[in-house]
């Protein structure tokens, strides 16, 4: 590939998006062009790269699915089938976009953000007996979401590139073992390829409320992240904040002489350090109530130590309820007496359950809400102002310091951003459409299913976060737009550098190695050199008057930036070796 040939150019512009390494340098380096708010244009050199990172995601995939070719455009009753159409908070619609397209066909459809609406029931058409599973299909394909805020360029986007695939099988036991045994290993070998395997690891996570396994995102480190993660010292279990079991850092005044409790006014306050600086108290005295409503209609107050929020999805698997919500202003007035913001486990109606967490345990003279607009508690003690919970329970979202309950050891920490998932989806979608099969037995049998992830264009983006230093870009061999950047040092094309650097590029090219051949003989030496920099390319060669009076040419590891002359011998063996 000629540089000259390509109509994209570097740029020393920067992105608009600060704080985005990927954008900022994907875009200098004429990889991807920003068409609007969360949607990219991929240019020759990205869409280079972008083709290997799916050409390696499709010999890793192909060793446990079939890969297919589904449509974006999906029927709305299929999502109204499985309860998803105005569920899915990120759905796009789409519909004619005048009247005169209308008068053609006026129906409408969901524009694909993923595809459990379309796969399940076409493997439902063709399977039907235990003999046809198991069975997984793949696709790489574009998918669409509504997201509020794009950000983080190409991480984050309203449309990218995806690969979904699904998995069928007869039982939870076959399910878990293809999970297990297949998925995880597939995704393990194809981050190994892609130059991420040493920076990602297998995270727990949320597996979603039909779901009794966790899910595994695989998550590398990334400063930039927008996942904060949670590792057990010495061990290989990860946890996403979302999940993270967590035993609060002690703080301990049970020394401390019972105080009388006390209502004091406090207008206004908002957030605990606010709370805390007022009252001229520590962090850790406050508490938070929370007022929630379960999927079932049960209110509960949810009771957690300053500085912590309630996690909702810890607190419904003590509830045993599939969801809880907010309770609204109106019912927050009617339950405490309070506007909102004021709410406190003290005096609250029979039917309303208190559910405390961990990190109010042990605590003396403490903070609640005094269920008073306006006003607040201190000096409250269990036994004297209200019941100690017969358990406490672990319902807050974890935060660095915090310990996991099991070793006991302080969790490390760091930031990650997620490059793939695999989920268990149990019967869910099966159910939706009836998708059963027959069993050995005769008799109908549900059908569960797996679901596997991996955002390709968001792969990208990631190797762009992690592989760069204050120069460019330092793709991974194996993704890389090219394997070798040639640079002849020339005025003309008839210069002896020009002629033995285009010699090289034909023979390198014979032998089916790529190499990106800059022949802008009008620029300036610098700009060049700064450009092979900033794209990335793992080799960069020089060939100069000077190179070809020492050793014949100039060869730069563009990672290490070791530079070394080298015949052009020894530049050919240093390719192949």
């Amino acid at each position: 590939m000629f540089l000259s040939h390509i109509f994209a150019k570097t740029t020393k512009e920067s992105s608009a998006e600060s704080g985005s390494a990927n954008a900022d340098l994907l875009e200098r380096g004429g990889f991807i062009h920003k068409t609007m708010a969360g949607v990219y244009s991929y240019l020759p050199l990205g869409t280079r790269v972008l083709r290997k990172i799916e050409d390696i995601l499709r010999e890793e995939m192909d060793t446990i699915g079939s890969e297919v070719f589904l449509p974006s455009l999906a029927p709305v009753e299929n999502w109204q089938k499985t309860g998803r159409f105005e569920t899915v908070n990120v759905l796009f619609q789409a519909t004619p976009a005048n009247a005169f397209s209308a008068k053609h066909n006026d129906a409408q459809y969901v524009l694909g953000s993923t595809h459990e609406e379309i796969i399940t029931p076409l493997v439902q058409r063709y399977c039907n007996s235990y003999q046809d599973f198991p069975t997984a299909a793949y696709q790489i394909q574009t998918k669409f979401r509504n997201e509020p805020r794009p950000k983080s360029g190409i991480l984050r986007g309203r449309e990218f590139r995806m690969k979904d695939l699904y998995s069928f099988h007869v039982s939870e036991e076959d399910m878990l073992d293809y999970f297990f045994h297949k998925a995880i290993p597939a995704y393990t070998a194809f981050f190994q390829r892609v130059g991420l395997g040493e920076k990602t690891d297998i995270v727990l996570a949320s597996g979603g409320d039909f779901s009794k396994e966790y899910s595994r995102e695989f998550q590398t480190r990334c400063e930039t992240g927008e996942d904060l993660i949670f590792h057990v010292p010495g061990s290989d279990v990860f946890y996403n904040r979302e999940i993270a079991p967590s035993k609060a850092r002690v703080w301990d005044n049970s020394s401390e002489e019972e105080k009388p409790r006390e209502d004091v006014v406090g207008k206004g306050i908002i957030g605990v350090e606010e709370l805390a600086e007022f009252m001229k108290i520590e962090v850790e005295r406050t508490s938070k109530t929370l007022l929630l409503e379960t999927d079932a209609g049960q209110f509960v107050a949810a009771v957690v130590r300053g500085g912590y929020d309630v996690n909702e999805e810890k607190l419904c698997k003590v509830l045993s309820c599939r969801s809880v919500r907010l309770a609204s202003a109106d019912v927050v007035k009617k339950v405490t007496g309070a506007e909102v913001g004021y709410a406190g486990p003290i005096g609250l109606p029979d039917d309303v359950r208190v559910v405390w967490d961990e990190s109010t345990a042990g605590r003396k003279n403490f903070e609640c809400g005094a269920n008073k607009t306006h006003e607040h508690s201190i000096n409250i003690n269990f036994g004297r102002d209200i019941e100690e919970p017969e358990q406490f329970y672990d319902i807050k979202t974890a935060k660095e310091g915090d310990c996991d309950p099991e070793s006991g050891k302080t969790y490390e920490t760091f930031y990650g951003s997620e490059v793939g998932n695999v989920f268990t989806l149990y019967t869910k979608f099966s159910d939706s459409f009836g998708f059963t099969f027959t069993d050995k037995d005769g008799k109908q049998k549900p059908v569960y299913m797996g679901c596997y992830g991996i955002g390709t264009t968001r792969v990208m983006g990631v190797l762009a976060e992690v592989c760069h230093d204050e120069h460019g870009l330092l793709w991974p061999e194996n993704v890389a737009p090219a394997r070798v950047h040639i640079v002849p040092i020339a005025k003309k094309e008839e210069d002896a550098p020009y002629k033995e650097a285009l010699d090289l590029y034909t023979q390198l090219e014979k032998k089916g190695v790529e190499c990106l051949f800059d022949d802008r003989l009008g620029d300036t030496v610098g700009s060049r050199l700064a450009d092979a920099d900033l794209i990335g390319i793992p080799l960069r060669i020089v060939v100069s008057e000077k190179t070809l009076k020492g050793k014949g040419v100039e060869v730069k590891e563009r990672k290490t930036g070791e530079v070394t002359l080298l015949s052009a011998k020894e530049c050919m063996q240093k390719i192949f070796s």
